[in-house]
């Protein structure tokens, strides 16, 4: 009699706690909060006034600062740009669905799609070569242990534990296509 006690005792608890957790479990209609432009913005300018108090320039370093920090801001915004064209095109995918509700809606097309992809990362590329151009004057003049808190800093920007690819990489959960290089 004591063990059918137990075993019912353990049904109904694994029972009840599976209905609890799926009360608590969100809707897939639940909408995801997405940064606006001008979350966007402060959160690119508090990264960058981080990274910039983190090296703790000299005078001479200093005076290297601005041109970084313009191409950290011209990555920022072709980021948010690109991000704002993936929403527009998958608003109106959304919209061409409703529209035909029998039909499946057609995927574009593969060539167009490898198209945008190549035009995003060549834009992309030039963008992070001018960085590079950019920051080599100051990371030259970094001593070993700015070099190192450097390399933290990027780091710490990330969310998913992989190594920092570069000044700017800060957000994660971006499409890999906009991955492209690496800061060893």
């Amino acid at each position: 009699m004591m063990k059918k006690l137990v075993a019912g005792t353990i049904a109904l608890t694994i029972a009840g706690a599976g209905l609890a957790l799926a009360q608590q479990m969100p809707s897939r209609d639940f909408a995801r909060w997405r940064p606006s432009a001008e979350d966007s913005a402060a959160f690119t300018d508090a990264r960058i006034a981080a990274l910039k108090a983190g090296l703790r320039l000299n005078a001479d370093q200093d005076k290297l600062w601005p041109a970084v920090e313009s191409a950290i801001r011209d990555l920022a915004k072709l980021r948010e740009e690109r991000r704002k064209q993936m929403a527009d095109r998958m608003e109106a995918r959304r919209g061409d669905r409703s529209e035909r509700a029998d039909d499946r809606g057609q995927r574009p097309d593969m060539i167009a799609r490898l198209r945008r992809g190549a035009d995003a990362l060549s834009t992309r590329g030039a963008a992070m070569k001018k960085l590079a151009d950019a920051a080599e004057p100051l990371y030259q003049s970094l001593d070993d242990g700015q070099k190192h808190r450097l390399t933290m800093l990027l780091r710490m920007g990330r969310h998913d534990g992989r190594r920092g690819e570069g000044f700017g990489q800060w957000r994660r959960g971006e499409r890999s296509e906009e991955h492209t290089s690496e800061l060893q």
